[in-house]
């Protein structure tokens, strides 16, 4: 099975090339939290880069760019090189932006948006990336609604189409020479009281495809694991979540059940056998009930999908301001499992490296932050596992952050005082637990019951020195653009 290999970015073309060297060279201080022993490998400055991937034991990285995508040649991972660029992409002649998505399965990538609503043009494009430095565009499709996110296996491409009415999975067959719509899954057709709450609140953010069964993270209603062997009839096979409808309806500021936990499913992915699975929660403080911090990342047994049952969990790193507002996010983002290991991406809070091979007592052993210039969008293995690559982006407002793409060793290496990274230099004193395995959260049929599931305790991670209340403050990035845009009021 081909694997994720999806992007997104924001801002304009620009590209130039600079050594590993000048990276590993950076001076450390208060502000940062290198390892002694574990820094990048390499940097390749892309103004506007967000989401990067890697196709499957590629060594080519696709960097989606807001008008366009770039592809990067990585098999020197100490200097990353840019092999071709596409911008000003049209769609039904018109322009087709805020492209914070695409996919690639073997010679093949779908370009998608845009990734908010109120555009002119919604839909995707495909491509031929047989020779990455010439992708040769091969069809187009446009779409009445706008495209967050998708996945390409094969010749189906998966894509999440989220409207008011509704918020369900639309399957195509790209194969052949007519793009056509086989089938979708649609949550509020399963259960029709989430209906009753904002768009936003049960917005299917992300879709993930392995061995026939599609991973839908589906915000609050939770992550859903659906049968898709038949595409043209694809069936609900489980789901996990923390929290549950009632307590969604009792929720009065949208503000809170849309950034705050629980909930938040943002992201999902499994690792290569299919018998774990990562459920990330992106979400900040809002002030509301417990438990008002950052999310992290849920690991679950899902050898039996019928019956995922939660394992443990990673807590996100702490700051001074955990709101929204803040710009100073430290929750989790996109990541990928590869070998026993899961690499993830924390925005300002770095990237990191955790041995997952025992779930219950997942154990960090790498992580590597620089929150005065970098804020990582993802995190995605290169190579067949040699190692990383992750995305900095400029799409957290009220920061100047350059984006690059980095490339980072999947092996932690020589460190300093390992897993705890106490390093007075730049570690707060005040260190938390990091990796908890706790009660709560469901997972069961679409009434809620079942085993008990996800979540971990309140006690959270590393804080995180160098962030004050005066880094600036935020309207919104653009990867939760919709959030801003479909502002004051949830149910619009």
């Amino acid at each position: 099975m081909k694997r994720r290999a999806f992007l997104r970015t924001g801002g304009a073309a620009g590209f130039a090339a600079v050594s590993g060297p000048t990276v590993a060279s950076r001076s450390r201080g208060a502000a940062t939290g290198h390892q002694r022993g574990y820094e990048p490998l390499g940097r390749l400055p892309i103004t506007g880069a967000a989401e990067a991937v890697v196709g499957d034991g590629s060594e080519t990285a696709y960097v989606a760019a807001t008008t366009g995508f770039a592809t990067v040649d990585v098999s020197d991972p100490a200097e990353p090189t840019l092999l071709a660029e596409k911008r000003d992409l049209e769609l039904a002649g018109e322009s087709l932006t805020q492209i914070l998505d695409v996919a690639v399965d073997g010679d093949r990538l779908a370009v998608v948006g845009p990734a908010n609503p109120n555009f002119a043009v919604n839909g995707f494009r495909l491509y031929d990336v047989s020779d990455p430095a010439n992708p040769v565009p091969t069809g187009e499709f446009e779409t009445s609604y706008h495209i967050h996110n998708c996945y390409l296996e094969g010749d189906l491409l998966f894509v999440v189409a989220n409207e008011q009415g509704a918020n369900p999975l639309v399957i195509f067959d790209v194969g052949g020479g007519e793009i056509t719509q086989l089938g979708y899954w649609s949550l509020l057709e399963r259960e029709p009281g989430w209906g009753e709450v904002g768009m936003l609140a049960r917005y299917l953010h992300d879709v993930y495809v392995q061995d026939d069964i599609a991973y839908l993270a589906h915000w609050n209603p939770g992550t859903y694991l659906i049968d898709v062997s038949d595409p043209t009839e694809p069936t609900y096979v489980s789901h996990v979540r923390d929290t549950t409808l009632e307590e969604q309806r009792s929720i009065a500021d949208w503000r809170e059940a849309a950034y705050g936990l629980p909930g938040n499913d943002h992201y999902a992915a499994v690792d290569e056998t299919g018998d774990l699975m990562a459920v990330g929660r992106e979400a900040w403080t809002t002030g509301g009930a417990a438990p008002n911090r950052p999310g992290g990342i849920d690991l679950y047994d899902v050898s039996d999908p019928t019956e995922p049952i939660h394992r443990g969990s990673i807590h996100a790193p702490r700051t001074v301001d955990e709101t929204y507002q803040s710009g100073l996010w430290t929750t989790a983002h996109n990541f990928e499992l590869h070998g026993g290991r899961l690499y993830s991406a924390w925005y300002r809070a770095g990237v990191q490296i955790h041995d997952v091979s025992d779930p219950a007592n997942p154990d960090r052993l790498a992580w590597w932050r620089d929150p005065a210039e970098t804020g990582f969008w993802t995190a995605r293995v290169a190579a067949r596992g040699e190692y990383f690559v992750a995305p900095s982006t400029e799409a957290i407002p009220g920061t100047d952050l350059e984006g690059a793409l980095y490339t980072f060793p999947a092996e932690a290496g020589e460190q300093a005082d390992p897993p705890s990274l106490r390093d007075p230099d730049w570690l707060a004193a005040d260190e938390g637990t990091n990796a908890t395995n706790g009660t709560g959260g469901d997972s069961g049929d679409g009434a809620g019951d079942g085993s008990d599931g996800g979540g971990g305790s309140d006690a959270g991670g590393d804080s995180i020195p160098g962030f004050t209340a005066s880094a600036g403050l935020a309207g919104g990035a653009l990867a939760l653009e919709w959030l801003r845009r479909r502002g004051g009021n949830v149910q619009d």
